[in-house]
């Protein structure tokens, strides 16, 4: 049974101090550093107005309250899928109360969180670095703003409950000096606060020139609430939630005094420095690049370590090709995908190079979290279908997400050309990859069928007692995904009979299954043939290293020892050392054979997702298995058989 602290229920339930450290340095981080760049891309051009600084204002105080804290805070928390949370488990949790067809908006939400989440890293770091060009006006960035990212993608490795101890206090001053910060340039001017009267929004959207179109920048400070809700597994619900009251408290109080100080430079514009350095007190300014520097480094951790969540779904779930996934800590939630991990970082530095400043990174920001937030809107309305809320409130909650979301997501079509281009282009072709690996690995599955091992007993009875035959190995092992031990894959039994048949003492089929407890680690066996044939089925915990052949060695020897298998007739056991005799796994795997005769679109779905196995991990390597022991054996796929015309013999 699983103890209290590793309990998916007591981890959400409870709140502690640890916790809110941990949820204040690894959730909030983007949605943190969003003062940094928000207003700054608001007044991007533009010059300085009270209606749109007021406006900008409210838009954003009801930006925060409808999609952050009612939408995600209060509504999408609370659907995790035993602890994990993340657009995939959102459909996870769904999916058997509606049609198949969610899985679209599962893959469109989850590829844009992905295709933000290369360009988050450098948008955050980039801004706050280029704070130092108020004092160095002609010193370029993007050699620091890459060396942070190199640095900040190493340290990875270590996993998020360690990242968390170190940034939660960075976080926590962060917090508390925007907030502290935003106070003192509002203290003479306290009457700006009445901006947090939705009017003003309205009204700058009504009236001022190009109003409806600055939805586009004002939704940028709202980018880290779909990461929010991946990061749930690493932190626990509760964390987060009490944790959001006072980082809310400090967001609204840095825009307010931000906007205090556009209001008293009126006629005037921007300029490269953002809005937000322009309220930091010059003896503290150099202090604060390094702080802020350090939160944003922060900041694009939440969206890292949610790509980890999702791309971990996304496997499970059989649209994505499956990568090592370790677990750093004894927190299931806590993962690092080294693929993943160096993907993100190489499409980082590539925005990085091509965009070279913020301002820049901020015409391609937004626009896939807002295609990310719309699909997850669709989601929403199924999971709150199916615990049975009122209908009414469901259409109007869902109502309300939708009208603001397509206002964003118009509002954001207008970055295409300046380069939201790239982040679509990136989120389609991950679309693409779920979708080909979807369709493909369930084509492959069509074609196997499972065959009852009784119907074979016999005969591999026989095969085994054959002397005549030259023996393959003492025990012969293979994987099988099947979760009944009557059952195997007709490749494995085609592998044994077909062509030369395969003679060994023994022959086992092993599954595994992974289990929620960090350390688990037990096996049961069915025998379906005295001596001849086995089925041992594995629980892994998932800390642990699933190294096979090891473990299987020991379960041979364990069943030896209470002789429950005799392997004292071996002809080869004077010459051996080991009691137990050699041991080979053979590895089934396909290819896609030419004696297909696929339409356009199948035969692109085939190759295409064999194509793509090639970046999968072996199953070798998976299952840690020495490579000494393995033997590969490929079978072919044949998905529409090819027609031939006849042969014909000359005359």
């Amino acid at each position: 049974m699983s103890s209290p602290s590793t309990s998916t229920d007591a981890f959400h339930k409870r709140v502690t101090t640890a916790g809110i450290l941990i949820a204040t340095g690894i959730v909030f981080g983007d949605i943190g550093t969003s003062p940094l760049y928000t207003l700054n891309a608001v007044f991007h051009g533009r010059v300085i107005t009270a209606d749109v600084a007021l406006g900008s204002l409210s838009a954003i105080f009801w930006t925060l309250t409808f999609q952050t804290t009612l939408k995600y805070v209060i509504i999408t928390l609370q659907a995790d899928n035993k602890g994990e949370g993340g657009i995939f488990s959102l459909y996870a949790l769904i999916r058997r109360f509606s049609g198949k067809w969610l899985l679209l908006p599962a893959m469109a939400g989850g590829a844009f969180l992905m295709a933000d989440g290369i360009i988050t890293p450098p948008i955050s770091v980039a801004s706050a670095v280029e704070g130092l060009q108020e004092l160095y006006p002609h010193m370029k960035t993007e050699g620091l703003v890459i060396g942070i990212l190199v640095v900040l993608f190493l340290f990875q490795q270590f996993g998020t409950e360690k990242i968390g101890k170190v940034f939660g206090p960075v976080m926590v001053l962060w917090f508390t000096f925007i907030g502290v910060l935003g106070a003192m340039a509002l203290k003479d001017s306290p009457g700006i606060l009445r901006a947090l009267n939705p009017w003003y929004a309205y009204e700058m959207l009504r009236q001022a020139p190009g109003g409806f179109w600055l939805l586009g920048s004002i939704f940028l400070c709202t980018t880290g609430a779909e990461a929010l809700y991946s990061d749930m597994g690493h932190t626990g619900r509760n964390n987060i939630r009490v944790s959001w009251v006072y980082i809310k408290t400090t967001l609204i109080l840095s825009y307010a005094g931000q906007t205090a100080w556009l209001l008293q430079h009126q006629g005037q514009t921007v300029g490269i420095i953002s809005p937000f350095y322009h309220i930091v007190p010059s003896a503290i300014f150099v202090p604060t690049v390094v702080i802020a520097t350090l939160a944003t480094i922060i900041a694009s951790q939440a969206l890292i370590s949610g790509c980890f969540t999702l791309i971990n779904e996304a496997i499970r779930l059989d649209i994505w090709p499956r990568h090592r996934v370790l677990f750093p800590s004894n927190i299931k939630g806590q993962i690092y995908i080294p693929f993943a991990n160096w993907m993100l970082m190489a499409g980082s530095l590539f925005m990085v190079l091509y965009f070279r400043e913020s301002t820049r990174m901020e015409a391609a920001y937004g626009l896939s979290i807002t295609l990310t937030m719309l699909m997850s809107t669709v989601l929403i309305n199924f999971y709150l279908t199916s615990k049975k809320v009122n209908f009414l409130i469901v259409t109007l909650v869902t109502g309300v997400f939708l009208v603001i979301e397509l206002s964003f997501l118009t509002a954001n079509f207008r970055k295409i050309k300046d380069g939201g281009w790239i982040t679509l282009l990136i989120g389609t072709g991950l679309i693409m990859v779920m979708f080909i690996w979807n369709r493909g690995k369930a084509m492959k599955r069509s074609l196997i069928s499972l065959v009852k091992i009784d119907d074979y007993t016999d005969l591999l009875r026989r095969l085994s007692a054959d002397t005549n035959i030259p023996k393959y190995s003492t025990n012969l092992a293979y994987l099988t995904a099947s979760g009944s031990p009557r059952k195997v894959e007709k490749t494995a039994i085609d592998s044994i009979l077909s062509r030369f048949p395969k003679r060994a003492d023994i022959y086992w089929f092993l599954h595994v299954n992974v289990v929620d407890e960090p350390y688990a680690l037990s096996y049961s066996t069915d025998c379906l043939c005295p001596n001849d044939v086995y089925f041992v089925t594995f629980n892994f915990g998932f800390r642990i290293e699933p190294r096979l052949d090891y473990y299987f060695a020991e379960v041979i020897k364990d069943l030896v020892k209470s002789g429950e298998v005799n392997l004292a007739g071996r002809e080869e056991r004077h010459y051996q050392q080991s009691k137990t005799g050699d041991f080979r796994f053979l590895l089934m795997e396909p290819f896609l054979s030419f004696e297909n005769d696929l339409p356009f679109g199948k035969r692109f779905i085939m190759r295409s997702y064999f194509n793509l196995r090639y970046i999968s991990v072996k199953e070798s390597v998976n299952f840690g298995l020495d490579r000494s022991n393995v033997t590969i054996e490929n079978y072919p796929i044949v998905v529409s058989p090819a027609v031939h015309p006849p042969i014909v013999r000359d005359k």
